[in-house]
């Protein structure tokens, strides 16, 4: 008997051993929880096969992969969705259209989740053949396709990392500017400056993220969600008001105008309008409070001053 147990405990150790040695960095989910759709009516005469396994490949791209060296939970993945809209075939292999990608982040003590980033992208063109793995290299533009959904990987998880501590999304961002230096021999739009209309493309995106004149739209980012939107479940009234002080350094970028196109600004408010106004038309927010936020916002985003003359009405509902 005291054989045998001798013998099960060596053997029990060993295993134990074995299945720490070996199991892998990486134990937690991969980062993104990526919702991924292909929309190709508008093409017409192509095989529809090869556009539900583009979709299967590049969702297995965006969720299989390791993005990070931390280890996310399953509960802790990123939220986000990829739409990737094509207009023509170039090709039996290669085709025009764009892209739209939008990232969400929860609200700390809530069941809400809030919009970071909802960008489309016109230019976007690139070569798929069917059953052919997706591969990606850092160091070299090997495919438009992979170096497009690796960028937008990186942007979502630099705005994440930023609103959660300051400028925490730097390493990311950098990785975006790696992919776009990789990329300026590449014959497809989108990633030298003079490409796009009005400085928006993504070279001039990441270029405004890692420009220290736009520092103040990060801080902002960091400041509306962790002091503001995080804040609101137990101090609503205080987090209320870091979120109006925060618009300031908004209307900071604004008026040094470090480019005539504030391309990066203008993707920070497309993202939160509806949500601005949602938080201020509430009937707790002072009338002083939404006056000055008001001021601000129709200040350095008059395209939606229609929105925010509703802040000045509250609901009564």
């Amino acid at each position: 008997m005291k054989i045998f147990l001798k013998k099960y405990l060596f053997r029990y150790m060993i295993a134990v051993f074995a299945f720490h040695f070996f199991m892998p960095l990486h134990t937690g989910a991969q980062e993104l929880n990526c919702n991924v759709q292909v929309i190709s009516q508008q093409i017409q005469g192509t095989n529809r096969s090869i556009f539900e396994t583009l979709q299967e490949s590049v969702y297995e791209f965006m969720n299989n992969r390791n993005w990070t060296r931390h280890v996310y939970s399953y509960n802790e993945r990123i939220e986000c969705n990829v739409l990737i809209n094509l207009s023509e075939p170039i090709s039996s292999d290669e085709f025009r259209g764009s892209i739209q990608v939008q990232a969400r982040r929860p609200v700390f003590n809530s069941t809400y989740n809030s919009v970071l980033l909802n960008i489309r992208d016109d230019n976007v063109r690139f070569r798929y053949v069917e059953n052919e793995p997706l591969e990606f290299n850092e160091t070299v533009h090997r495919s438009n396709l992979t170096s497009l959904l690796a960028y937008y990987t990186y942007i979502i998880m630099g705005f994440d990392y930023d609103s959660y501590s300051l400028y925490g999304g730097t390493e990311y961002f950098e990785k975006a500017q790696k992919i776009v230096d990789n990329a300026q021999n590449a014959t497809e739009p989108g990633w030298k400056p003079y490409e796009g209309s009005s400085y928006r493309n993504r070279y001039w995106l990441v270029h405004n993220l890692l420009d220290d004149k736009y520092r103040p739209v990060r801080e902002f980012n960091y400041r509306y969600h962790r002091h503001g939107l995080d804040m609101m479940s137990e101090q609503t009234g205080q987090g209320r008001a870091n979120i109006a002080e925060a618009f300031r350094l908004l209307r900071e970028v604004y008026r040094e105008q470090p480019d005539p196109y504030m391309y990066l600004l203008q993707i920070v408010l497309d993202a939160k309008t509806d949500e601005i106004v949602n938080i201020f038309r509430a009937v707790e927010s002072p009338p002083d409070e939404r006056r000055r936020v008001h001021e601000i916002l129709t200040e350095i985003d008059p395209s939606n001053t229609g929105k925010y003359d509703t802040m000045l009405n509250p609901e009564t509902l």
